[in-house]
């Protein structure tokens, strides 16, 4: 798939749809279909191919059937299905499979607004309506564009050991705020299971052991070299709870936090 094709054709959205639990899907002819992830994951398994765990979206073609969607029993999960045309129909569109991107935040608010203003019921006159399918119009043109671009940056700029040299180096960076596995897997432009597999056998370790190992030798500098409370330390490394961080902190250097703090110069 390729700009290419997309210069000459329009893109218009025939339905959206919310979905939060596995179903099949199946693109009607002339028609296709954009999975989008907004929360969680989601497995999709397509004609003679391999399950795919998708965390951001996915292109689906009528060319390859029916496809099953489906959400983790123990997870929460929502997705969104964009069932569009590609004008004229006799040109040719082949984009099919995962899509990665780095710009979620603006996708999703896209999204949003497109969900909000398929659902309008305020009655509109003729003119509005036509600015109404030319927003719409615009909006699913730069969302194709944008996975477009960014799945094929990712494609072309990084190997899998250079993704995974880069989390660890945004990891290193910003260990205080939050992170998760499906956003640092996003961020990789791989699907959770295989940047869980990758992380492993680069660094030894889980992406949430690694995390708290960073967190833990952060700790330590700070109490070495600031008169911070223990609390103090724990918000600032990222630890919510510091209950939760003691226990981390014990379990990573056989110490408590107040032991450590108090022997510094023996430790």
């Amino acid at each position: 798939m390729n700009f290419h094709q997309l210069i000459p054709l329009v893109p218009l959205i025939e339905q959206i749809e919310t979905n939060s639990s596995s179903l099949t899907t199946e693109c009607p002819a002339n028609k296709y279909q954009l999975i989008i992830v907004r929360r969680g994951h989601i497995t999709i398994l397509g004609h003679d191919q391999e399950p795919t765990v998708c965390s951001q979206a996915y292109a689906c073609h009528p060319d390859q059937g029916a496809y099953s969607i489906q959400v983790p029993k123990t997870k929460t999960v929502e997705y969104v299905i964009i069932t569009y045309r590609m004008l004229p129909d006799e040109n040719t569109w082949t984009l099919q499979g995962p899509l990665t991107t780095l710009s979620e935040i603006k996708i999703h608010y896209m999204l949003d607004e497109l969900i909000r203003t398929t659902h309008d019921l305020h009655p509109l006159t003729a003119e509005e309506e036509a600015a109404h399918i030319f927003r719409k119009r615009i909006m699913l043109e730069r969302i194709l564009f944008i996975y477009l671009y960014e799945s094929q940056l990712t494609q072309e700029k990084k190997s899998s050991a250079e993704s995974i040299e880069e989390t660890l180096s945004y990891m290193n960076e910003h260990y205080m705020v939050e992170l998760s596995l499906p956003m640092l897997a996003r961020r990789a432009g791989m699907s959770v299971g295989y940047f869980t597999v990758l992380f492993k056998k680069h660094t030894g370790s889980t992406m949430m052991n690694y995390l708290y190992t960073l967190r833990i030798e952060k700790a330590k500098q700070m109490f070495l070299q600031t008169d911070l409370l223990a609390k103090e330390v724990a918000g600032r490394v990222g630890f919510v709870d510091y209950f939760h961080f003691s226990k981390v902190f014990k379990k990573k250097t056989g110490y408590s936090p107040s032991i450590f703090l108090a022997n510094q110069n023996k430790i």
